[in-house]
């Protein structure tokens, strides 16, 4: 059974306060995931030792990854990154649209990459929404549009997930499950297990802000976010994991 897990690595900074790539690379190791959606990656920034952050966990943990920068300065990078141990290719990568009345947001961007699952193409996308309620339903509603969800490639089956700084009840999940094709549904809500899914803070996580989003043909087996010692630390999120296969 397929496993795919999203989690925000806090650019590898736990709630101790310790730079600890390897610590974070112990609770995705934990979890033996096929598939891995990273947000908050580091690479090549000096505030974190220069590592390349993206590169030092996927060769961790054996896998193949691809990178999206949202942000570049000089040589320093932050994004996102997708990394599998399945046959994989990247389809496309892009930003997000930011809102214009409040000035020097963050800027956030998705990636997208097709990974095979024993013969059939999954189409995979990654993302990390902005922290203002507007500018997250502008990104939410781009990535809803021909160029993301509606794109003639973006077929059936789909799994969005990522950090989308946003509640289980907001509008932005709204914008992602009402009806485009293809069709998505929030995973926690197929899952039979009914297993806990907050993950923020990770201390204490009483949040979904975290969310596996998938397609008809993606059947749910549990949606769960561990909350261990080593979880609990390794950053300000809880991974967010699902066990699936495909209809």
């Amino acid at each position: 059974m397929p496993r795919i897990v999203t989690y925000n690595v806090h650019r590898c900074v736990g709630t101790d306060r310790r730079l600890d790539v390897g610590r974070v690379a112990d609770v995705l190791a934990a979890l033996e995931p096929d598939i891995v959606a990273l947000q908050e990656l580091d690479v090549g920034r000096a505030r974190t030792g220069g590592v390349d952050q993206a590169h030092e966990i996927a060769r961790r943990l054996e896998m193949a990854f691809h990178f999206h920068p949202a942000m570049t300065v000089e040589e320093e990078r932050y994004g996102d990154a997708i990394l599998t141990i399945r046959p994989e290719r990247k389809v496309q990568v892009g930003p997000l649209p930011g809102y214009a009345p409040v000035p020097r947001l963050e800027p956030r961007g998705a990636l997208w990459v097709a990974i095979d699952i024993d013969g059939r193409e999954v189409q995979v996308i990654n993302t990390h929404l902005g922290l203002v309620p507007k500018e997250q339903l502008r990104q939410a509603e781009h990535l809803a549009g021909p160029g993301w969800l509606g794109h003639p490639d973006c077929r059936d089956p789909v799994i969005l997930l990522g950090d989308f700084n946003a509640t289980s009840a907001s509008p932005v999940v709204r914008a992602l499950t009402r009806g485009q094709s293809p069709s998505l549904t929030p995973a926690r809500l197929l899952s039979p297990q009914q297993s806990p899914t907050a993950t923020f803070p990770s201390g204490m996580p009483v949040l979904r802000i975290d969310h596996l989003f998938v397609s008809d043909s993606v059947s749910v087996r549990d949606v769960f976010a561990p909350y261990t010692p080593l979880t609990r630390k390794a950053s300000d999120h809880l991974p967010l994991v699902m066990d699936f296969d495909l209809a």
